[in-house]
């Protein structure tokens, strides 16, 4: 017999059981390690595979449904509330009543109306219109009154130099210069109580022109508006050449 034909034969003696065998072999094998090299995986399928041919009593029927109940009656309407009606509240009067302020005059002053001139006419200081006082107002029995009319220099002359004291420097550092006094020329034409409104450079000079003034020169007084002379003031220039 040659070497083909025996081979042959060999194969021939194969059988399945045996190559079963050898695949579960394998199986088994593999199986082995994948338990040893991933034992999560391995038990997880186990238990799909377990799932699927398990048997256990059937289910629990579904209970039926329920049965149509009618709803209950919702009940007649109440009664309508009473309409709200809101009570008229009214302010207190305060308990403590405040003391009103006296009317007061419109001058300062103790007495009657009749008697401090606060009337259009009485006895008083002829505050108002009229009276008989010192005649402040517009007319009166007395001596003051609304000048109408300006004092006018009618005497008297301040053109001397001798009048005033050379200054220092010379009369040159006064040349030129002027000093406006003003003074109070009463009823009788005299010029009083002189004050310097504008001095010059030299104060000794705007002094001496007060005095001159008042000593050496005349005027026609003020009048009022009844033609009486009145105290009224005046304003003087003197100037230096």
């Amino acid at each position: 017999m040659d070497k083909q034909g025996v081979y042959s034969a060999q194969r021939k003696r194969l059988s399945w059981p045996l190559v079963s065998g050898i695949v579960l072999l394998h199986l088994a094998a593999l199986y082995g390690l994948a338990r040893a090299l991933a034992p999560d995986m391995t038990a997880a399928v186990e238990r799909e595979v377990l799932s699927a041919f398990a048997i256990g009593p059937a289910p629990a029927p579904a209970p039926p449904p329920p049965e149509n109940q009618s709803e209950p009656d919702e009940g007649a309407q109440g009664e309508p509330g009473r309409k709200a009606v809101a009570v008229p509240v009214a302010a207190q009067p305060p308990r403590v009543r405040m003391k009103k302020d006296a009317a007061l005059p419109r001058a300062s002053s103790t007495g009657t109306d009749s008697q401090s001139g606060a009337a259009a006419a009485g006895d008083g200081t002829g505050a108002a219109g009229g009276g008989l006082g010192t005649g402040s107002g517009n007319s009166g029995s007395g001596r003051g009154g609304v000048a109408v009319s300006k004092p006018v220099h009618i005497s008297g002359r301040i053109d001397n130099a001798r009048d005033f004291p050379v200054p220092p420097g010379g009369r040159e550092a006064r040349k030129g210069t002027q000093v406006i006094v003003r003074v109070t020329v009463g009823t009788d034409g005299r010029a009083r109580d002189c004050a310097i409104m504008r001095p010059s450079p030299d104060a000794q000079a705007d002094r001496i022109t007060c005095q001159l003034v008042e000593s050496r020169l005349g005027f026609r007084p003020a009048m009022d508006a009844a033609g009486n002379p009145v105290a009224a003031p005046f304003y003087w220039r003197q100037q230096w050449f």
